[in-house]
């Protein structure tokens, strides 16, 4: 099931006891060498994407070593293995870009063929110990300092050829509780296959692994352990490639290669922000604030007759965006500014394209979408409500969505669309402010519980690298938001005071 390596060393105020390879406890049996999943236009759009980062922090109440290291750590490795053995195999494989090759390929060496490849199979699991890292604080809202994360957070091994798709760490915070710590490749899939990964290692962790069995006793249950229906993977690449007839997909790596200058390598693009110079918080938009936000955005359509109240999409993602983003652009100086201000989110096709995907589909199955304005169409406008840019940026993520709508073929999309993305990326670079979106209000993200109750936090760790906001459903299940942001100190708290403000204003 797993090799290991032994290796105390600290790093970032953390001990690491422990990196372990967690091997897929069953192999499906199969007649070829290897097993080899393409990867589709929607997976080579994000090729050289950076890794997203999540953590899921459990409170377990005088935690110790011991307990850790015999309870807890035993039946989260002996369930990683015996998810990617059922299920997830592909996970335990490598992204390997092959010298003949016109794209890379996520590649499963079956047993007899890792020397051969020079590629050991298995999902990377790191074991370590908080030394000094304050559970209660990193796990909760306030600000904190962004690099402190960076200490639980594992690293994907990535060269110029070969990748690893997914890595964890297990970090045990003594007296208090532990983290799960997850990065995957973006080239392989996207937010809702991850929580579909996590929710099944998450379901068998927690109902069907006894430590204690006999071996007799787990190989009995291997045969009868199953996933439910919604949480059982579909890897089959079919229908996405066999309707892309115009090869996006390699349009889509012939882009990347023409921006990194015709480098074959599987590395990722570096971070636009330094993650020393950053403070990391979580504000909450409850139910009633989205209420009253709607209403008086609804109110001031009506008053300003610029459009019928019911052609204006004010779903819950929109009206946090539009909030939110309204007072990023105020914390960074709005007024009459000149600035580029990219607004930007990805949509899931899964139930857009024609025929439909389906939902329990596990890759990229997302496209990206993107508006540019300028900062000083934030200002406010001499309304009596006081929402003017408020109202500018729900107006345009209301069009945006509209324009997605249904029915979507791949030989209709935009052979140009990666190449516009980059070129956001490049205002961005130069001085302009991209506001995106990580995460989702329907991902379910608390409902990860292993056995030990829901997480207290989720964190996507990798927005300090992006800049985007993370969204999440309010941990407490009352119908609010969770929205996460990692900025620079003074813009941290220039947003905060916009934000409660503006929240006080609402309530008037």
């Amino acid at each position: 099931m797993a090799t290991a390596t032994s290796s105390i060393n600290t790093i970032n105020r953390v001990k690491i006891h422990e990196v372990t390879k967690i091997t897929p406890m069953m192999i499906p049996d199969d007649d070829d060498d290897l097993i080899c999943l393409p990867l589709t236009l929607f997976d080579t759009y994000w090729l050289k994407f950076l890794p997203v980062e999540r953590l899921f922090f459990y409170e377990v109440a005088d935690l110790t070593w011991d307990l850790f290291d015999s309870e807890i750590l035993p039946k989260l490795k002996h369930s990683l293995s015996l998810t990617l053995g059922i299920h997830y195999l592909p996970l335990a494989g490598h992204m390997v870009w092959p010298e003949h090759a016109a794209k890379p390929a996520i590649y499963y060496f079956l047993p007899g063929q890792d020397q051969k490849e020079d590629i050991v199979n298995g999902v990377t699991v790191a074991v370590a110990e908080s030394e000094g890292l304050d559970f209660d604080v990193l796990s909760g809202d306030g600000i904190r300092q962004a690099v402190e994360f960076r200490a639980l957070t594992p690293q994907l091994s990535i060269s110029d050829n070969k990748a690893e798709v997914v890595s964890i760490q297990i970090t045990l915070f003594p007296k208090q509780g532990f983290c799960i710590g997850i990065s995957n490749h973006h080239a392989f899939f996207d937010g809702r296959s991850t929580m579909m990964f996590i929710k099944s290692w998450a379901y068998l962790c927690k109902q069907y692994l006894d430590i204690a069995s006999s071996q007799q006793q787990q190989q009995q249950q291997q045969t009868t352990i199953c996933l439910p229906s919604e949480l059982i993977p579909s890897f089959d690449r079919a229908f996405i490639n066999e309707n892309d007839p115009k090869g996006f997909d390699l349009v889509y790596v012939n882009n990347w290669l023409s921006f990194t200058g015709n480098d074959r390598s599987l590395k990722v693009l570096p971070s636009f922000n330094d993650v020393n110079k950053l403070v990391r918080a979580t504000y909450v938009l409850t139910r009633a604030h989205l209420k009253k936000l709607r209403d008086k955005l609804l109110l001031l359509e009506d008053r300003n007759r610029q459009t019928s109240p019911n052609k204006l999409h004010l779903s819950t993602f929109v009206l946090a965006c539009a909030y939110v983003f309204t007072c990023m652009v105020k914390a960074r100086g709005g007024g009459e500014s000149d600035r580029d201000v990219i607004l930007a989110f990805t949509a899931d096709y899964r139930s857009r394209l024609d025929p439909p995907v389906p939902t329990n589909y596990f890759g990229n199955c997302v496209g990206s979408h993107t508006r540019l304005v300028k900062a000083r169409d934030f200002v406010e406008e001499p309304a009596a409500t006081g929402l003017g840019g408020v109202a500018f940026v729900a107006h345009k993520l209301s069009e945006m969505v509209q324009e997605i709508g249904g029915g979507l073929t791949i030989q209709g999309f935009d052979e140009e669309k990666l190449v516009k993305l980059m070129a956001v990326m490049q205002r961005v670079s130069q001085g302009g402010q991209g506001l995106g979106v990580a995460g989702s209000i329907h991902f379910d993200v608390y409902g990860s519980d292993f056995g030990w109750g829901r997480p207290k936090k989720v964190e996507i760790v990798s927005i300090d690298t992006t800049g985007a906001v993370s969204l999440a459903e309010s941990r407490h299940g009352d119908g609010g938001v969770e929205v996460g942001l990692a900025l620079g100190k003074q813009d941290m708290d220039n947003f905060a005071s916009f934000f409660d403000q503006g929240l006080k204003d609402l309530i008037v």
